[in-house]
């Protein structure tokens, strides 16, 4: 009851000073420069000015942004999601999923198909695919019938992006936090140029709790309140989901099959590739890599010293969530086979994300870039990186590097 009654109390601080009139003081606290991720040890060195200040200043409207509309669990559920908590520690520790956590990930079945529907959109046209899921938290796991009782969720959705003709390559394109919309997701992925220019086809899956999917009032609310068993259930059915669509593109022919994910879904594209042996290629591009580092990299130092004071073990959350980080699991793909793009300047998930899944995934391809978080849409470096590893992983083999 005590540790309950403290967690309670962290909540109430963490919901004040990101939801109320304290939020004003937490952006000038970014703003100003206070947080700890402006510049990290080991950091190369990134260019200054103007043009480098534009592009930070669009990370920073995007956490503001968030901070504004930020949703977290109400004071009736910490106590609920505390016993949870300690309830799967103990049993991921009694089945030894924390020693070996890619034991925690079930294999999933032979994907069947519910339905493909022509989408005749002014942007690109292309297909709407839906099947149920299937993905279900193991028998006796904590939180397992709140997460089935998300009706919407049990339906995954995947946009379809295919060539008529000869089977082509296959490259399915692994959304961030709140993508999940058409549109969206054509222009965070440039599926134009990846499906017109290059000749790929593209298969863009929605997460798991974003757009059809979403069970609160924006697409990926849920993910990130403060209810970490919410965090593995969706991470676990995002690679789950991600693996079945795999196996279905090889039953139809495909040649190859790639993975390229930003931000968030950089995370779910390393934990799948720590998974699926199926793959030609995966590409992780500004990644989250660790999410209670995330959570602590834009914790004010209000939220972080209230947190320490009612003895919060943030080590306890890092290890319940050992089960889902790509960082405790070894990759199934060669080192050639795997790519990373990064910022020097990213303030959401700063360079140390991607520093530590290179280091892990032993010092593959990498290119930085001197932009931000969002910025990744027009650095040429990270376009000719896009290219690079389609070619070397023969996802854009001779003939295929022109649209039909």
């Amino acid at each position: 009851m005590g540790g309950d009654r403290m967690l309670g109390r962290f909540g109430a601080t963490l919901e004040y000073a990101l939801r109320s009139s304290a939020a004003p003081f937490v952006l000038g606290a970014r703003l100003a420069g206070r947080l700890r991720h402006a510049e990290r040890p080991g950091q190369p060195p990134r260019r200054r000015g103007l043009v480098m200040a534009s592009k930070v200043a669009l990370d920073e409207l995007f956490f503001a942004t968030e901070i504004l509309s930020a949703s977290f669990v109400s004071m009736r559920d910490h106590a609920r999601m505390t016993q949870e908590m300690h309830e799967a520690l103990a049993l991921f520790s009694e089945r030894g999923w924390l020693d070996d956590p890619a034991s925690y990930h079930q294999d999933p079945p032979a994907l069947e198909i519910a339905s493909v529907d022509e989408l005749r959109a002014p942007f690109l046209p292309h297909r709407h695919l839906r099947f149920a899921s299937g993905y279900e938290p193991h028998v006796g796991e904590p939180g397992r019938e709140r997460w089935l009782g998300y009706d919407r969720n049990r339906t995954a959705h995947v946009r379809l992006l295919e060539h008529s003709g000869p089977k082509r390559p296959w490259l399915i394109c692994i959304p961030g936090y709140r993508m999940g919309h058409t549109l969206v997701d054509f222009t965070g992925f440039r599926v134009h140029w990846l499906h017109r220019t290059l000749g790929l086809n593209v298969a863009i899956p929605v997460m798991p709790l974003h757009g059809e999917r979403r069970e609160g009032r924006r697409g990926g609310d849920g993910l990130f309140t403060g209810d970490f068993i919410e965090t593995i259930h969706a991470q676990t059915q995002a690679v789950w989901d991600v693996r079945r669509l795999v196996s279905w593109l090889r039953e139809q022919g495909a040649p190859a099959v790639g993975a390229y994910g930003v931000s968030v879904g950089g995370y779910t594209t390393a934990l799948l590739a720590s998974l699926e042996r199926n793959l030609d290629c995966a590409i992780v591009g500004i990644p989250v890599i660790d999410f209670m580092r995330l959570l602590r990299d834009h914790m004010p130092s209000i939220v972080e010293r209230a947190a320490l004071r009612v003895g919060l073990s943030f080590p306890e959350i890092e290890r319940l969530l050992r089960v889902i980080s790509p960082l405790a699991m070894a990759p199934q793909l060669p080192v050639e086979r795997r790519f990373l793009f990064a910022a020097l300047a990213d303030q959401l998930a700063p360079f140390d994300h991607a520093r530590d899944l290179w280091e892990h995934w032993d010092q593959p391809r990498i290119a930085w870039y001197h932009g931000s978080h969002v910025s990744y849409l027009w650095e040429a470096e990270v376009k000719a990186l896009l290219e690079e590893a389609f070619r070397a992983t023969d996802l854009l083999p001779g003939d295929h590097t022109k649209a039909a």
